[in-house]
């Protein structure tokens, strides 16, 4: 049987999302369903699938996310965001919902045209202004749990930084072990906003845009007193989100488009 999905991108972070609350998803196996349908090229691709099921609390609903290598993943700022629409442009929820993920409950606004706003959940083991040592190299870096673990490095020339050596290279590190972390390169430029590249864990290289990845780097940012609340990201894909610390309270804010609708055959995974 067919499975209906849809694609979507948040500021360029793409999605394959799945209504999976009729269990639909549940007779394939999932990692093969993950991995080959996220393939690019060969299948749909993308970098990671949501799976939407029924909520066992008094939330809207709850999500399975998955990045591209089948592994599941606490939090996705862009993906809630994605989930967020899908949810509301299917009925699920209305504009305003609740929903449950690994990291905690997350609250979406279905804003005008395509922008949602999330709240995400408080960020915690935040560790400011120490090193890591890479092959010799001491980076200086903080990190931080923003619902996933994040390390920001902020650098003097973003785009000369080779992020698959040193985000490899950090998100495998001993001291981040066994879990690992994503990595972002973070320049503040001329016109107040926050430049930022992200190497995804999970995705085992650079994505367009991490919605996580750039709340860690603005309450970095902040702390340096670099910016202030609310600040502008620009992603690698040239889109931009914001993000804004209020009252203890972290939001993420930005587009969440529906790029297509399709059916999901066996052929998609079956390869």
């Amino acid at each position: 049987m067919n499975i209906p999905f849809f694609k979507m991108s948040g500021a360029g972070n793409d999605f394959i999302f799945i209504d999976n609350r009729d269990g639909k998803a549940n007779d394939i196996d999932r990692q093969t369903l993950i991995t080959k349908t996220c393939a690019r090229n060969v299948s749909i691709g993308a970098d990671g699938m949501m799976l939407i099921e029924d909520s066992e609390s008094d939330t809207d609903f709850k999500w399975r996310f998955y990045n591209c290598d089948g592994s599941e993943a606490e939090m996705c700022g862009n993906g809630a965001r994605c989930a967020g629409r899908f949810a509301f442009l299917n009925g699920i929820a209305g504009n305003k919902m609740s929903f449950d993920t690994l990291a905690g409950v997350i609250e979406a606004e279905v804003k005008e045209g395509v922008n949602v706003k999330v709240q995400l959940t408080k960020p915690f083991d935040k560790k400011s202004d120490y090193t890591v040592n890479l092959d010799g190299e001491d980076i200086p870096i903080s990190s931080i749990d923003t619902g996933v673990p994040h390390v920001v490095w902020f650098v003097n020339d973003i785009e000369d930084i080779d992020i698959m050596k040193y985000g490899s290279g950090i998100r495998y590190h001993a001291d981040f072990a066994p879990a690992g972390t994503n990595v972002n390169l973070c320049q503040m430029m001329p016109d107040g906003k926050l430049r930022i590249r992200t190497y995804e864990r999970g995705v085992e290289g650079e994505t367009m845009a991490c919605g996580t990845g750039c709340v860690a780097g603005v309450i970095f940012a902040i702390e340096k007193g670099l910016a202030e609340s609310p600040v502008t990201c620009k992603t690698s894909s040239g889109l931009l989100l914001t993000v804004y610390m209020e009252n203890g309270k972290v939001y993420l804010e930005g587009e969440a488009r529906v790029v297509y609708k399709g059916e999901l055959t066996s052929e998609a995974y079956q390869y």
